[in-house]
């Protein structure tokens, strides 16, 4: 089976969704499918206005269709709505094939933040890019339910994983030796520090010991000056990371604007609990569906949460956290592919639960 796989976000970005899509790749090439991934680097590209280190393609177009016609593909993913995906969209329409898309950040949430773009505008054009779309991937039930109530159609349960052999279970906290000037409790954070992760919102917590971030941002070197009492690392390799989250005490996430949040789960592999709201995101991924938060503390006090999460067992982030097994979520996402001229070739078979050719015809037209 032959997947191209449309990208604006991959290395060397470094956020949930490339981490995520770099899983995904590894776990469809370990099955046998043979994936192209177009991204940035393929192309001309530029900085994103407001958010250095994500590059944007420039005018793909062409050399996009010219690439996917050498390809031949027996599936068609796009990833995101950026200059590529929607260059994609475009070659897709134009050859009649039939397409998969993902919905994996609250883009109009961020425009809304950043630019005081209205919500409805941010969704209604996400609407538009999404509606020839044969199976939108959403992460939750809760961000499928809120799509499904904005009118998005052909809505596909598609949870993430954790790769829980790099982020392994550290059953008691070890700091590492130059931490030994921290004081304790370690207070973690992980991503990046920009207008959608609410970070102001962890920094501004009257919390003992010693708050950790982990990313870069748009606003770094303005919180940086503010809140010089923090210990800033910056962005770590993915093995130096695991550590990190492994040595401290408490992941803080105090975004409420995500589809599902990635670095939690990372945190709680390691054995780390998590203190969060109760929104989309943390809700399912501490277990909404069991009937029960595992794994963590969910309050609309974020101080409350991170205080009593620190009473939150090791052992039990962890198990929380092997419910999200790699092999399980490659799977789902097979299933949900379609094929590009709506017929399941031999290779595709297997795969294939996909729309009728009518079906297809009708949403590509």
């Amino acid at each position: 089976m032959k997947l191209a796989l449309v990208t604006d976000a991959w290395h060397p970005q470094v956020n949930g969704v490339v981490t995520t899509l770099v899983e995904l790749v590894d776990g469809l090439q370990r099955l046998g499918v043979e994936v192209l991934v177009l991204h940035p680097g393929l192309f001309a590209h530029r900085p994103c206005p407001g958010y250095p280190g994500i590059d944007l393609a420039v005018r793909p177009a062409g050399a996009l269709r010219q690439m996917l016609t050498d390809f031949a593909p027996d599936a068609v993913h796009l990833a995101t709505e950026g200059p590529l995906g929607w260059a994609g969209r475009k070659v897709c329409l134009q050859k009649r094939w039939a397409f998969t898309t993902a919905f994996h950040t609250k883009f109009p949430e961020i425009l809304h933040s950043a630019l005081r773009v209205p919500l409805s505008w941010g969704y209604a054009l996400f609407r538009h890019f999404h509606r020839p779309s044969s199976g939108v991937m959403v992460p939750t039930k809760g961000v499928l339910q809120m799509l499904d109530q904005r009118r998005f159609g052909q809505l596909k349960a598609w949870t993430h994983g954790v790769d829980t052999q790099l982020f392994a279970y550290q059953p008691e906290v070890m700091a590492p030796q130059d931490w030994q000037h921290l004081l304790r409790p370690y207070w973690l954070f992980v991503g990046r520090i920009s207008y959608e992760k609410n970070i102001e919102a962890f920094l501004s917590l009257d919390l003992p010991g010693t708050k950790i971030v982990c990313g870069v941002g748009p606003l770094e070197a303005n919180l940086r000056q503010r809140h010089p009492e923090v210990f800033w690392m910056g962005v770590l390799p993915r093995a130096r990371l695991a550590r990190v989250y492994g040595a401290c005490d408490v992941f803080v996430f105090p975004s409420r604007s995500e589809t599902f949040g990635l670095v939690m789960l990372e945190a709680m592999a390691t054995g780390t609990p998590v203190a969060a709201y109760p929104v989309d995101g943390p809700l399912q991924v501490l277990g909404q569906d069991t009937g029960q938060v595992q794994g963590g503390v969910l309050h609309e006090d974020l101080q409350h949460a991170a205080l009593r999460a620190l009473e939150v067992p090791r052992s039990e982030a962890r198990a929380r956290a092997m419910a999200f097994g790699w092999q399980e979520t490659v799977q789902l996402f097979l299933s949900h592919l379609v094929p590009v001229n709506g017929q399941c070739t031999p290779t595709l078979s297997r795969f294939c639960h996909g729309a009728s050719t009518q079906s297809v015809i009708e949403l590509t037209s």
